[in-house]
């Protein structure tokens, strides 16, 4: 078994909102607890992370992770537009700490598919508007952390909203013709919740918006929720001035973002649709990501396409909890897919299987880590993996049915124990 250099970054991810628990200012808690809701289940004090991080750290730690990517919740520093919560910063900043007491390399995310619910009541990620108040929560959060941290995500999964546009037109179409919409959870690397009919997701819809005082249920612009083009294009905007305000304080400081990417892959007569489809994913990302100093790849799964489109039928694996194919492979395929493109650094910024067989998930592991070392010995500028994720969490509108975590979790006691795939992980890098 080859190993990873001691300056690769190896480490494990998680997401405020998934793992902290009583995110009250979210716009998700808003969505998670309204009588019709799309949510399996509701996140309330999730696995307890944000009292218990030090213990989950430790953990990290003992298994020989040198890293950890984990985000700051925009809705607890700023609950009330303009207003900041010093004390709820002044937690992050200890979380940071409290990493590079313990030689763990801090990644922060700023921007991980929550969002205060303020900003939603404003017109979320289709108003012009969120482009200053994204800058102006980056620029206060980069005060306080400045000096401390050498790796900023501004966002995480900048693309989903595309995704989740033709995810939900898709959806329309079959609805229309009456055909089976639940199987096409797997088309997206986020948990969504379909098995509602159409009555409930319109009810859904109708109580949403009227807790966010939307009037248009179609205007409801959470993160994940479906673009226009110019809700696209706001997100990158988003990006770059966040990028150029978190410079302007720190210009030490690493700044990228994140995509989520399949392995886009194509039979005969199936080459325009793949290239269609890598171009929404990644091509057309490119001109606003280009100076950035790293992209995050996260990869889970393949998509593959024929003459008709993309068909899930030509998969040959077994498929995960999430409902796409167990495929190792991708991850490694789209590392290289990206560096021919995108010349700066490379970071998996997330990896992972949802699975309740942890062999699988060490055999997954290995399976991803062969290929990636094989990346760097190409000359690739890899600089780091982070597995997701550390805990098994909540899910999205999938709840806590999902388990990715290397850490599993008792949530009648909040008890940790970690999994042998945590062991496995923290074997590949030196000591």
């Amino acid at each position: 078994m080859e190993l990873f250099k001691n300056d690769f970054m190896l480490g494990a991810a998680t997401a405020a909102h998934q793992v902290e628990g009583n995110n009250t200012n979210s716009d998700y808690w808003v969505m998670e607890n309204i009588e019709h809701s799309m949510f399996a289940e509701k996140s309330g004090l999730a696995v307890d992370h944000y009292n218990r991080y030090k213990e989950d750290i430790d953990l990290l730690k003992q298994a020989g992770l040198n890293a950890y990517r984990f985000s700051i919740e925009w809705a607890r520093i700023e609950p009330t537009e303009g207003q900041w919560d010093e004390q709820e910063m002044n937690h992050y900043i200890q979380v940071i700490d409290y990493c590079k007491e313990n030689g763990i390399e801090p990644v922060v995310t700023y921007h991980h598919f929550t969002s205060p619910a303020w900003l939603i009541t404003k017109g979320g990620w289709e108003a012009p508007e969120v482009v200053y108040y994204f800058e102006r929560y980056a620029k206060y959060v980069t005060e306080h952390i400045a000096g401390k941290v050498k790796y900023v995500c501004t966002i995480n999964e900048a693309n989903m909203r595309l995704q989740m546009a033709f995810l939900i037109k898709d959806i329309m179409g079959r609805m229309a013709k009456q055909s089976e919409v639940q199987n096409q959870e797997g088309s997206v690397q986020v948990g969504v919740n379909l098995s509602q009919n159409q009555s409930q997701m319109m009810m859904s819809m109708m109580e949403t918006a009227k807790a966010f005082n939307v009037a248009d249920p179609r205007k409801v612009a959470n993160f994940v929720s479906q673009a226009s083009e110019e809700g696209d294009l706001l997100v990158m905007k988003a990006h770059n001035a966040a990028r150029a305000a978190i410079k302007n304080i720190d210009s030490n400081i690493q700044v990228g973002l994140t995509l989520s990417l399949h392995d886009i892959q194509c039979v005969e007569g199936g080459e325009e649709y793949a290239k269609e489809a890598w171009d929404s994913e990644f091509l057309h990302y490119l001109p606003y990501i280009k100076n950035d100093d790293f992209l995050g790849v996260q990869c889970y799964t393949r998509k593959l396409f024929d003459a008709n489109g993309a068909n899930p039928t030509l998969e040959t694996g077994p498929k995960t909890q999430m409902g796409y194919e167990d495929y190792p492979v991708g991850i490694v395929n789209v590392v290289r897919k990206c560096a021919k493109e995108f010349k700066g650094n490379l970071i998996v910024s997330e990896n992972g299987i949802a699975t309740a067989d942890d062999d699988r998930r060490c055999e997954f592991i290995k399976e991803a880590m062969s290929g990636l070392k094989n990346c760097i010995e190409e000359g690739i500028k890899l600089k780091g993996y982070f597995a997701w994720s550390l805990l098994d969490n909540f899910e999205w509108q999938k709840g806590f049915s999902m388990t990715f975590g290397l850490i599993s979790v008792d949530r009648n006691t909040m008890e940790r124990t970690p999994k042998n795939s945590l062991k496995v992980l923290g074997s590949f890098i030196e000591k």
